[in-house]
């Protein structure tokens, strides 16, 4: 294994959680979870050389992250497809707090997803500063616009 190897393995190992995060707010599907996850971790893998340590790692994964999940759902939506299921989970947790989360979990996929990747790292606790240098917005303006979504997530 070649040192970019190591620390790239390292890199994925620490950050696989927030990797995942992102996908999971661009799908609810498992396996298309995973695949967007995969095509992260290509798009990581493509552009690790290039990582100039100007910003956090964390950040340039987040950035990573959002691009190839929103240009992935924009390829989804211009050509709908009809998935086919006969699997049904007869266990699925069906508390209050469950179907709240679930509740939001759908709002918040109804959202652009420019929208959706500035509700996902509010959602993380990340500062607006962290915010805007991820999405490359003004502090003010991630402000300003998640007081809209919120907004419009109340209204749905």
């Amino acid at each position: 294994m070649t040192t970019k190897e190591r620390q790239f393995a390292q890199t994925v190992s620490e950050h696989k959680d927030t990797i995942y995060t992102v996908c999971y707010m661009f799908s609810q599907d498992a396996d298309e979870v995973n695949d967007l996850f995969q095509e992260v971790l290509v798009n990581i893998w493509k552009g690790f050389d290039r990582f100039e340590h100007r910003s956090d790692i964390k950040t340039w994964i987040y950035r990573v992250a959002l691009n190839t999940c929103i240009s992935i759902d924009r390829k989804k939506k211009k050509t709908p497809t009809v998935r086919l299921t006969m699997d049904i989970n007869l266990f699925e947790d069906q508390d209050k707090d469950t179907r709240q989360v679930d509740m939001l979990h759908k709002r918040i996929s109804k959202l652009q997803p420019f929208d959706r990747a500035i509700v996902l790292l509010w959602l993380e606790n990340l500062s607006y500063e962290e915010i805007g240098q991820i999405i490359g917005i003004t502090e003010k303006n991630v402000s300003v616009r998640l007081f809209r979504i919120k907004e419009q997530l109340k209204k749905m």
